[in-house]
């Protein structure tokens, strides 16, 4: 006879959890015709976090992605005209990366697009069970180091 595994199920639900949020995430974005993937959204959300223009690498080291990933993900927003490559005032060889006001009107809808995407999610959880849940989220988001939020 085997025995039950509890944190067998728990992850099987997270994973469950997050296909569906990805899912409903892409669909908002859909809906809203913004032309950015989810990977492009998440990009410029972090983009958004930075005080000054920040460089390809850094981009990558913050999104935990090849570099090589973040350049195709630049070049398709900047093709779009939600980004544009910059030269680093102080180092010629070094390009940078700043929104547009076209990026930065898209992150706006996309803030939107999240908003309703978490309102579908969270819709059957009374607002203590919201409260809660935010507080676990919390936990299990801290637990390993606290790692930056996008």
């Amino acid at each position: 006879m085997t025995t039950p595994d509890p944190d067998g199920l728990l992850a099987e639900q997270l994973l469950r959890l997050t296909r569906r949020v990805h899912r409903i995430q892409k669909h908002h974005l859909e809906q809203r015709e913004l032309g950015v993937t989810p990977a492009q959204s998440r990009l410029l959300r972090t983009l958004a976090h930075y005080a000054s223009p920040p460089r390809m690498a850094d981009l990558a080291e913050r999104l935990e992605v090849v570099p090589r990933a973040v350049t195709t993900l630049v070049d398709g927003l900047e093709a779009s005209g939600k980004v544009r490559r910059a030269p680093d005032p102080v180092n010629r060889r070094v390009t940078r990366i700043e929104l547009t006001a076209e990026g930065r009107a898209t992150l706006h809808e996309l803030r939107g697009a999240r908003r309703s995407a978490a309102e579908e999610i969270l819709a059957p959880l009374t607002e203590k069970e919201r409260q809660v849940l935010g507080v676990l989220l919390d936990t299990l988001i801290d637990g390993e180091g606290g790692a930056q939020r996008c």
